[in-house]
């Protein structure tokens, strides 16, 4: 059966080349994958050669394009696949919920040997997954959780909690939070919280590991969000969508801070920190000693160069080289009839089964430690961040 792909990864692949976990790996390129086309260059990715050759094949369903880690972290699984000798079909359903139920259905058609699915979050991929499964096709949730269904094999991704943990932690020690307030001593450190997509369980997960570190202070005195928008479900921002932080935030400003300063902005990624600095310009803070306390995650390339430029403080860098090798690692095990690693297999519930999990850690970036972390790890080249693309 001839099926057109839409495998849009080719032009990532020269700068990957990637071999194994743990290894120096070559820079994450950031360059958007052309629409169309396939990475066999042939009308459908399971050509007849390959059948001929009972080469296994792996379906990856990404949610969109939107930002670097999705685009990433389907090149570098691509990549590694194919050094084993498999072939990959890849599908970016762009956040739209019915094209990525849609695009499953068809990928399960083929005789895949793995399918690796990170969800839209609003999307109900119940249905779609059982029939996954009585085809008795290995199903690993990437990164995101997949929710609300028994087929979901294994979770790979990162700890989320520790995620929130490092960006609560960062604020306490840059705010200083820990000295008491006195007459003579620091004031109250205002807070405004923008968090994931609320159909996000991981994104919940950070938010946990965020309060878990802040809520002594906030229940002190000693941090204040005068919004009083703490609970996940009121800092949440659908989509995750940049547009909506920026206009969620010019509203707190505009009713809560004409009269005082906001010193932190505690967002979950750095889609969001964006949205946050576009809507403190619009409101006349200026970059400089008065510039808030900017939070985020994922290191994508437009953050670190706004943390270099001032813009944002840190983001919590999440090496998506690290957990698409664990990912792959997972998937082999899969096809191969064996048990993947697991060292987490009783937080990542999706609402009817506890999904067995290896979570990959992640760590802080600022201006104080990018080239160890970001530079010295091959992540980016100097070349990248002294022209990043934009």
């Amino acid at each position: 059966m001839k099926i057109k792909r839409k495998c849009w990864i080719l032009c990532l692949l020269l700068l990957m080349g990637l071999t194994g976990c743990g290894k120096k790996s070559a820079p994450v390129s950031t360059e958007l994958p052309p629409s169309g086309g396939s990475s066999s260059g042939n009308s459908s990715i399971l050509d007849s050669e390959a059948v001929k050759k009972n080469l296994k094949t792996v379906a990856i369903s990404m949610p969109s394009q939107s930002s670097e880690k999705w685009i990433n972290g389907a090149a570098v699984m691509n990549t590694l696949f194919t050094d084993k000798g498999c072939q990959v079909m890849v599908e970016f359903a762009e956040d739209d919920a019915q094209k990525q139920i849609g695009q499953i259905e068809e990928l399960i058609q083929e005789p895949i040997s793995c399918l690796i699915v990170s969800p839209v979050p609003s999307a109900d991929l119940r249905d779609v997954l059982e029939e996954a499964k009585e085809k008795e096709i290995p199903i690993i949730s990437y990164d995101r959780l997949i929710m609300d269904t028994d087929a979901a094999d294994y979770y790979a991704g990162f700890d989320n909690l520790q995620a929130g943990r490092q960006i609560g932690e960062y604020i306490v020690e840059e705010k200083e939070l820990k000295k008491s307030m006195s007459s003579d001593g620091p004031e109250a450190c205002t807070i405004e919280f923008f968090m994931g997509d609320p159909q996000d369980y991981s994104a919940k997960m950070v938010h946990e590991g965020i309060m878990e570190v802040l809520k002594p202070y906030l229940d002190s005195g000693r941090l204040v969000c005068r919004s009083g928008r703490i609970k996940f479900q009121d800092t949440a921002i659908l989509y995750e969508s940049r547009e909506t932080a920026q206009k969620n935030c010019e509203a707190l400003l505009d009713a809560n801070y004409l009269d005082g300063h906001l010193d932190v902005a505690c967002t979950s990624s750095d889609i969001l920190a964006h949205g946050i600095r576009t809507a403190l310009e619009n409101r006349e803070y200026a970059q400089g000693p008065d510039w808030p306390l900017v939070t985020g995650q994922d290191a994508e390339l437009e953050a670190v160069t706004d943390i270099l430029s001032g813009y944002q403080t840190m983001s919590v860098f999440r090496d998506t080289r690290l957990l698409a090798e664990q990912c792959v690692e997972m998937a082999m095990n899969c096809i191969q009839g064996a048990q993947p690693t697991t060292n987490d297999n009783k937080n990542y519930k999706n609402g009817t089964k506890t999904v067995p999990s290896y979570l990959c850690g992640t760590e802080t970036v600022d201006q104080d430690n990018y080239k160890k972390v970001l530079l010295d790890s091959g992540y980016y080249t100097k070349d990248q961040l002294d022209s990043p693309e934009k």
